[in-house]
């Protein structure tokens, strides 16, 4: 079965992003190091496993149009080697790249019934924070996969910013740390 998948590296304060997004700083300014413990996985066994599982288990990518402006330059092809769904209120026709195809979509469940379909028994990764903010309020996540780097950016993108008001409530499946970042699982509870 299909698991829809929210998978992203957080500062201690909360930013999945510097300041000043742009396609100079994809990561906005200062926001690569969030994703310091990748280069360093190769020496934690911990963090090695769980680059492993993320990338083996993706089916499909669910991005925004954002986090494709910014990162297509830096991937020169799909973000993993799978098909991926740009949710946008300005579609382009689709793209096909070396790995897969990006194909733009303006509605959100829209975007989660072609990724299901794309992923078949694999997970559906959601990049970015306003795609993982809406599929969450849709109630459309499965789990909640989030590092956390021992760094405070002080500003930038907040992984779950606009969610509203409204309570939820999540069971937490797992804990594990290294010594580059702390990994945490939870299941949004319905």
């Amino acid at each position: 079965m299909t698991q829809v998948l929210i998978d992203a590296t957080i500062s201690l304060d909360g930013f999945m992003a510097g300041p000043n997004v742009s396609v100079a700083h994809p990561m906005g300014e200062g926001g690569l190091r969030l994703h310091e413990w990748l280069s360093n996985s190769s020496s934690s066994p911990v963090d090695a496993k769980a680059e492993s599982d993320s990338h083996e288990a993706t089916g499909a990518v669910v991005l925004g149009r954002r986090t494709f402006d910014v990162g297509y330059g830096v991937w020169n092809d799909t973000p993993f080697a799978t098909p991926c769904f740009v949710l946008t209120h300005a579609p382009l026709e689709p793209r096909v790249e070396k790995s897969g195809t990006f194909t733009f979509v303006t509605d959100v469940k829209d975007a989660y019934a072609q990724a299901v379909a794309a992923a078949g028994d694999t997970v559906v990764r959601l990049m970015g924070a306003e795609v993982s903010q809406h599929f969450l309020k849709a109630g459309l996540v499965d789990e909640i996969r989030v590092q956390i780097a021992p760094v405070m950016l002080g500003s930038g993108t907040r992984l779950f910013e606009h969610l509203g008001v409204k309570q939820i409530e999540l069971e937490q499946l797992g804990a594990v740390q290294s010594p580059y970042v702390t990994h945490l699982r939870y299941r949004p509870k319905p």
